[in-house]
């Protein structure tokens, strides 16, 4: 199934988690754990060599959308569309990404953390962004800032991010969802511990409800 950014985004409501998996017999057990806790939408950093594999094990679990973060060349494009991943993520957006991104089959994310550079992917068609990082980059104070002269664009804030404030970006009206990292600890990932990676899904889940 094909999916364009908008609604990827909204399924990953309240977060996408951001996951570093170094061992590819973590995929499926780790994918069923945030499913399990609500949470459906993931991205795999490619910041291990083992990245590509756990992805394409991802997918073999039913309900799962997986994509790929840390997209930084336009070669890694070719190899998630070839692994079949579900969407693309990059932590930045140059000139040649964000032109590969217009002729992917996949939907691309890329990221901004400035006015000007949000700027230039609109030129380019996108109206949707990363925003990272998030928190050394202003963090909600941005955001709202972002609003005024761009209501329309809407944004997925990554990076020092956590379970405290997470709800205060969910928010915005400019923010469809949060990327984070605390809902998979390195410890509990390393140790195979899903329940409590399960259980951070779900807690996140509940305080987007509540909030």
């Amino acid at each position: 199934m094909s999916y364009q950014v908008q609604d990827i985004l909204e399924r990953a409501f309240p977060v996408m988690p951001v996951l570093a998996v170094s061992r590819v017999e973590d995929a499926q057990p780790l994918a069923r754990a945030l499913k399990a806790g609500g949470l459906t939408v993931l991205e795999v950093t490619l910041r291990t060599s083992a990245a590509i594999d756990v992805i394409a094990e991802m997918k073999k679990v039913e309900g799962i959308i997986v994509g790929a973060g840390t997209v930084t060349r336009v070669e890694q494009l070719k190899q998630l569309e070839a692994v079949g991943a579900d969407f693309a993520i990059s932590p930045g957006a140059t000139p040649r990404l964000l032109e590969a991104g217009q002729q992917t089959s996949m939907p691309f994310l890329p990221a901004i953390a400035s006015v000007s550079e949000m700027m230039q992917g609109l030129e380019m068609g996108y109206e949707h962004f990363k925003f990272f990082p998030a928190a050394a980059s202003g963090g909600v104070s941005a955001l709202k800032a972002f609003a005024g002269p761009f209501p329309d664009v809407k944004f997925c804030p990554t990076g020092g991010i956590s379970v405290n404030d997470f709800t205060q970006y969910l928010a915005l009206p400019n923010v469809v969802c949060v990327g984070g990292s605390w809902v998979v600890p390195a410890d509990a990932l390393n140790q195979g511990d899903w329940a409590r990676i399960e259980q951070l899904a779900r807690e996140a889940c509940e305080l987007a409800k509540q909030a």
